[in-house]
């Protein structure tokens, strides 16, 4: 038998390069586990840029390949800029409230100066633009596609939150200004819609994922500069469950499709069709907007409930145009899963938020500006050219969306035959 006998317990021994993944994977959770908990600001600080370096080796796990490695250094060298950005932050603050924890910076934010908090605000909305890859430094997320599955998963699900957490922390910080809290609305806004577009220029299931994390983040990110920083934390929360699922089952998102097989075309739902579909999202909004309260008065929660309607326009229209069982099935039953499943999100969001009250600023909703009134107006004109399909007649915006995503060409793995020896 030589080389060919298993252990008495019939597993294969582990190896070196095994140990060492889990390994790694064991101190990136216990190190994120001190970033959230951490309120010493040199502890947070230490924390964040141990977990971009683990997430970075992680990324570069596999040594025999040469696009891993770059990869991890070119992932290396944003999560470095990152750290070194979060400390010039800390030290402004630091410097102007002389409190070295974070609970103490936040119980002070009114009182830095004006220079040192727009360095600070900057700084801060900087990394995290850089940790949850938002447009233009989501570079680093499509060139990860050398990770391992399950490092992916972590990083889709976890790491990329970070972002979000550094806002949340520091939310009475960034919100003591109204114009740059719509600043941080307009760059979340951005991602969200570019990650959208981006994802439908791509051919593989991980570089959709990744495109949609993008997407995700920035929505996450747009909702902590609504001043909903409750939701920006439920977002995240429900995003990594999901997008960690997404990626570990990967492997079943092959299709097998007969060419002549044309299925529902997305544009067949017919009369009732849309009126199904318009009736469940305006219902969706008003289930939401009763059971949080965000979207009955005239503030930015206005924006917010608008999102779900559009999200859940874009969710039904789907279900509706896919589903293969009678239409007079899914006209009934498709109110019947997404009504409820918006109530278990509200549901979820008031939790969190219950949680969140008495430690971290839960909600700052703002005024109304004509900065809203233009990204509600470009999620509306997103939606429509979305859905029937003009985005797609343009071979200009086809091309420049497709260079947008294309990771540093050392980082593409070219040859199939690399991926047998491992």
């Amino acid at each position: 038998m030589g080389s060919f006998t298993a252990t008495r317990a019939g597993i294969w021994p582990p190896t070196t390069a095994s140990t060492g993944f889990f390994a790694t994977v064991f101190g990136f959770t216990l190190v994120v586990l001190a970033l959230v908990a951490a309120d010493h600001i040199a502890l947070f600080a230490l924390a964040w840029v141990v977990m971009g370096l683990l997430m970075a080796e992680l990324i570069g796990h596999v040594k025999g390949w040469p696009q891993a490695q770059a990869a991890a250094a070119l992932a290396r060298r944003y999560f470095l800029a990152s750290g070194g950005l979060l400390i010039v932050a800390l030290a402004a603050l630091w410097s102007s409230t002389g409190a070295t924890t974070v609970s103490g910076i936040v119980a002070a934010a009114d009182t830095v100066p004006q220079t040192l908090w727009l360095v600070a605000a900057g700084a801060l909305l900087l990394v995290a633009m850089i940790q949850s890859a938002l447009v233009p430094f989501h570079t680093w997320l499509l060139a990860s596609m050398t990770a391992p599955t399950p490092a992916s998963a972590l990083m889709h699900a976890g790491f990329v939150n970070a972002g979000g957490i550094l806002l949340v922390r520091f939310a009475p910080v960034i919100s003591v200004d109204a114009g740059f809290m719509l600043l941080v609305v307009a760059v979340g806004a951005a991602s969200a819609l570019l990650g959208k577009l981006l994802k439908s220029v791509q051919s593989d299931i991980k570089s959709q994922l990744g495109c949609s994390t993008v997407g995700q983040m920035g929505f996450m990110i747009m909702q902590a500069g609504l001043g909903f920083f409750g939701a920006a934390i439920t977002h995240l929360v429900l995003h990594g469950f999901y997008k960690a699922y997404q990626f570990l089952s990967t492997g079943e998102a092959v299709d097998q499709t007969s060419p002549t097989d044309t299925g529902h075309a997305p544009d067949s739902l017919g009369a009732v069709g849309f009126v199904v579909t318009v009736l469940t999202a305006l219902a969706g909004g008003v289930l939401f907007a009763v059971l949080t309260g965000k979207g009955t008065s005239l503030d930015s929660g206005l924006l917010l409930a608008l999102l779900v309607v559009l999200t859940t326009l874009h969710a039904t229209r789907n279900a509706l145009a896919q589903t293969s069982v009678a239409a007079s099935t899914r006209y009934g039953l498709v109110p019947l899963v997404f009504l409820p499943a918006i109530a278990v999100y509200a549901t979820v969001y008031n939790a969190i938020a219950g949680v969140m009250s008495g430690t971290m600023l839960v909600s700052a909703p703002a005024e109304l500006t004509v900065v809203h009134g233009v990204v509600a107006a470009a999620f509306g004109v997103a939606y429509i050219a979305i859905e029937t399909g003009l985005y797609q007649r343009s071979q200009r915006l086809y091309v420049a969306l497709l260079n947008a995503t294309q990771p540093p060409a050392s980082t593409v793995l070219t040859s199939t035959e690399d991926y047998n020896e491992y």
